[in-house]
């Protein structure tokens, strides 16, 4: 087993009028059949592909993109345009649905060009009839749900702790709840913003300031975010002045944000047309304390997928890669991968 780092031109997908890169790493079985998996990993808002390729703190057995290579997957873990090692000196304002998943569309596409003709790296033969798999943490699964939707380029996707119809941080029973801004969907960041929900965002933040300074919410997030047996410390110094974490940031984060997509990810139903669109099987899996406000109901907003399982992890937070339980939840992705392998047979 090996892994590849990658730097794909992205700047035509992207449309800025600049260069733009998108960085992902390859990791490689050590033997590569037809019908081998090459699954796409896309981290959430505030981190970058780290969180599948480190071996992160906690109990657990290694990175996610390892453990799957171990057992015969391609693991591809993708940094989003303007995240991590991807190119991020582009407007914030401009990191919008299409561009991150047209840019992401694009890099991917080129992989699989170069996993088919043999060509990714040396020593590595061709890929015949892969498996495409398709799954993303918080906001990667919702640019996940995106991509699926408009360009239906994966056999199947998993959507790992980030809801269809609406993602909301939980908080520590009687804290005050996070009130997050909603966003139309044709928000545009440069421009004077609508958010919808106003009265209750001015309401919220009234109560949690102290003195007319508005309380930084990361800290709040924290139980949501972590289980009780992830160390404190770790806790505290990610969550501390999200995402730039005080200039300390650790491998597994990005210390920027594609800033049109992070604001609009809590917007109930901001990717509706997209997951209804999706024909493809789906899984949901989400920790016991995660950001999907009703996670019974989330199939419903797959309105075209052949079949939606739902799995939630016990004793995990919303950042399932630092769990004691991520290896069951690893395990819950890759039954699922042969359900899906055994789907599309049948078709």
């Amino acid at each position: 087993m090996r892994h590849v780092d990658l730097k794909l031109d992205v700047t035509e997908a992207a449309r800025l009028g600049e260069p733009a890169t998108i960085a992902a790493t390859v990791h490689l079985p050590d033997r590569i059949d037809d019908g081998t998996i090459v699954c796409f990993g896309k981290p959430g808002g505030g981190y970058s592909k780290g969180y599948y390729t480190v071996d992160l703190p906690g109990a657990g057995p290694g990175s996610q993109a390892e453990w799957h290579a171990a057992r015969g997957w391609i693991f591809v873990s993708v940094d989003h345009l303007g995240v991590g090692d991807s190119s991020t000196a582009h407007e914030p304002a401009r990191m919008d649905l299409t561009t991150l998943a047209a840019t992401a569309q694009s890099a991917e596409q080129q992989i699989l060009e170069r996993l088919v003709a043999g060509d990714l790296a040396s020593g590595v033969g061709k890929l015949s009839d892969p498996l495409l798999l398709g799954i993303g943490q918080s906001m990667g699964g919702m640019m996940t749900v995106i991509q699926q939707g408009r360009y239906h380029c994966y056999d199947g996707i998993g959507i790992l702790g980030y809801s269809a119809v609406h993602t909301h941080p939980p908080v520590r029973p009687g804290e005050p709840p996070i009130v997050a801004p909603w966003l139309p969907r044709d928000t545009l960041l440069d421009e004077p913003m609508v958010v919808v929900n106003g009265p209750q965002v001015a309401e919220a933040q009234r109560v949690t300031s102290h003195g007319g300074d508005v309380v930084d919410q990361g800290p709040n997030m924290a139980w949501g975010f972590f289980y009780d047996d992830v160390d404190a410390e770790l806790v505290r110094s990610d969550v501390t002045d999200f995402p730039t974490r005080n200039g300390n940031v650790p491998p597994w984060a990005s210390g920027t944000l594609p800033a049109a997509v992070a604001m609009s990810s809590l917007t109930p139903g901001v990717v509706a047309p997209e997951a209804a669109a999706v024909t493809s099987p789906v899984l949901v899996a989400m920790g016991e304390r995660d950001v999907c406000a009703d996670p019974k109901g989330e199939p419903r907003a797959y309105k075209s997928a052949t079949s939606v399982d739902l799995f939630i992890c016990p004793r995990m937070g919303h950042m399932h890669n630092f769990a004691g339980t991520r290896e069951l939840f690893w395990n819950r992705i890759e039954t699922w991968a042969a359900w899906v392998a055994v789907a599309r047979a049948a078709r």
